[in-house]
């Protein structure tokens, strides 16, 4: 986590996960939008699950390149967490994201961060 308090990671688009050809699915740029997200809090030592996440695709994600991905917390209260998430590629952003989270229930799980 950088000083500002946001997470940040790369990913190589490989074609094994395009949808259409030399496309990187929407499923997996929404995958990996909500995982920096949850990585945020994480590093916040907070455990939360998504429990809203709305996704706006901007531009065509090319496969055979990298994107990167940032994420942000933007509001903490007792149980609810809102935080943006932005994944950009050649300096452009492609698609991004806001997520609410709730503290993660007691006793689901084998406890621990996964």
């Amino acid at each position: 986590m950088g000083v500002d308090g946001v997470v940040h990671a790369q990913f190589l688009c490989q074609k094994v996960f395009q949808g259409y050809p030399g496309q990187l699915h929407g499923g997996v740029v929404t995958a990996l939008l909500d995982g920096a997200m949850t990585n945020c809090l994480f590093a916040h030592g907070i455990e939360a699950v998504s429990g809203e996440l709305t996704v706006r695709f901007l531009r065509p994600v090319a496969t055979d390149h990298i994107a990167r991905v940032s994420a942000s917390l933007k509001k903490a209260s007792h149980r609810l967490y809102i935080l943006e998430a932005e994944l950009t590629q050649e300096n452009l952003t492609v698609a991004k994201a806001t997520g609410k989270f709730v503290k993660r229930p007691a006793g689901l799980g084998g406890g621990g961060v996964a």
